[in-house]
């Protein structure tokens, strides 16, 4: 071979090696501007998906254990974004504080966000309290009704949208909501079946109904604008959920009989 060619090709091997390290940094300058990869999370004992929990060490959650395992491949330190609710995430969407979450999906959020694949898909409806004669839909949605759903959340939107009569309020906290039905204050809370049926574990007399007013998906999603960071997170979730990571992190998180539902 000329040695004019072996020196080309030696100059293209050679820019190939100095290009994949140029890439990786691109990727992480855009999913994780400050060093770190900051995954914004939702605090509530609901457990499920998509809420996480405090604990004596941090935090616990299935988004937790996703956020460490993506950090873990992208060679950065996690960090976790604390918030109420999911509503006040997509507020901070365009605020440039965090970098990853995973939350519900809905055509208001899609507007305000990049979203990967979807790994929940749960039925939404409400539990009523106890002593209650609502026993259905038709009877729950009647005037001076009160059903509480947790401020700017899918569920809630669906809720309203459902809802022509009954009076839907929405409120910053579950814990808030849980005392207002434990105490009678209100009728309803709309929520995911899996949550609610917990819910009523704890609040004697209380009940599920047995319908579904919405489909709530759960899905990986990225601020706007950053296109790397989104393929990043599609791949990671796609691989997630063929690979036994998003099982594990069901399993570990009290989700050891909840089936892997994706759209």
């Amino acid at each position: 071979m000329p040695l004019s060619i072996r020196s080309a090709l030696a100059g293209l091997g050679l820019a190939a090696v100095v290009a994949m390290p140029a890439l990786a940094d691109g990727l992480k300058d855009e999913i994780a501007p400050t060093g770190k990869l900051r995954v914004a999370i939702a605090i509530s004992p609901a457990g499920g998906a998509f809420w996480s929990t405090r604990t004596e060490s941090g935090h616990a959650g299935v988004p937790v254990d996703l956020g460490r395992e993506m950090a873990a491949q992208l060679g950065v330190p996690v960090e976790y974004v604390v918030h109420q609710n999911s509503g006040q995430i997509t507020e901070a969407a365009s605020q440039g504080t965090w970098d990853v979450t995973w939350l519900p999906r809905d055509p208001e959020r899609e507007s305000r966000m990049l979203f990967g694949p979807v790994y929940e898909v749960a039925d939404a409806t409400y539990i009523i309290k106890a002593g209650s004669p609502i026993t259905s839909f038709a009877t729950l949605d009647q005037p001076g009704v009160k059903v509480a759903a947790v401020n700017a959340t899918t569920t809630m939107r669906g809720a309203i949208a459902h809802l022509k009569n009954a009076q839907v309020t929405g409120y910053q906290t579950y814990d808030e909501i849980f005392v207002l039905l434990k105490n009678g204050e209100i009728d309803a809370f709309a929520l995911s079946r899996d949550q609610l049926n917990k819910m009523a574990q704890k609040i004697p007399g209380s009940r599920v109904l047995d319908e579904t007013f919405k489909k709530t998906v759960t899905a990986v999603a990225v601020p706007p604008g950053r296109k790397q960071a989104h393929a990043f997170v599609t791949r990671f979730m796609t691989e997630a959920t063929t690979n036994g990571t998003l099982r594990k992190a069901y399993d570990a998180n009290g989700l050891k009989d909840t089936p892997i539902r994706t759209e």
